[in-house]
């Protein structure tokens, strides 16, 4: 994830969270670029004709954000982050609700399973059904989920992640590893749902 300056992005969020609301526009100012790369790569997945586009996720991303309790404690970039992988899922998982995607394929989005299977190719994958999924995993092995929701929904690199979840890389390389291929066997149907 190419960053912005970690130590004005934690100053400012120090600031924010000190209740200073004119902290949060410099803040997004900072934080737009990488904000709207997350965008782009997750709708980039997005069936032909999508009609939600990067800015205005990145918009509403923003407006969710900006709506967090006052005095909430941000510690650095990685949990801002953190916390904007699961915004940006609930924004774009709140759309396909919108748009009726109730059918297999409708609002499909790729899921990159490949370091799980390396010679099968990612394919098409409902949204729904993966969020549904990670809140099956979420209830099994909340670790797992808050992985995938860091690596996939937030760009995050298996380093930061670790640093996010304060685990080693390691675990953090067979969680990953793990809610992939569960998720992938989830999908497929080889799985039971609860």
């Amino acid at each position: 994830m190419s960053s912005p300056p970690s130590e004005e992005l934690t100053r400012l969020l120090h600031e924010w969270s000190n209740g200073h609301s004119d902290a949060l526009p410099r803040l997004m100012e900072l934080v737009y670029p990488e904000l709207h790369r997350i965008a782009a790569r997750h709708l980039s997945r997005e069936r032909a004709g999508h009609t939600l586009q990067p800015t205005a996720l990145v918009n509403e991303a923003y407006m969710r954000l900006a709506q967090q309790q006052p005095g909430k404690q941000w510690n650095d970039r990685t949990h801002f982050f953190a916390v904007a992988a699961r915004v940006v899922r609930a924004v774009l998982v709140d759309h396909a609700r919108a748009r009726g995607a109730v059918k297999r394929g409708d609002g499909a989005v790729g899921v990159e399973l490949a370091e799980a299977h390396a010679s099968v190719a990612a394919r098409p994958v409902d949204l729904l059904d993966l969020d549904a999924a990670l809140v099956e995993l979420e209830a099994m092995n909340a670790e797992q989920s808050r992985i995938v929701e860091l690596r996939y929904f937030a760009g995050l690199s298996i380093d930061e992640t670790a640093e996010a979840l304060a685990i080693s890389p390691s675990t953090v390389k067979r969680g990953w590893l793990a809610a992939k291929t569960w998720i992938r066997r989830r999908l497929d149907g080889d799985l039971a749902a609860p």
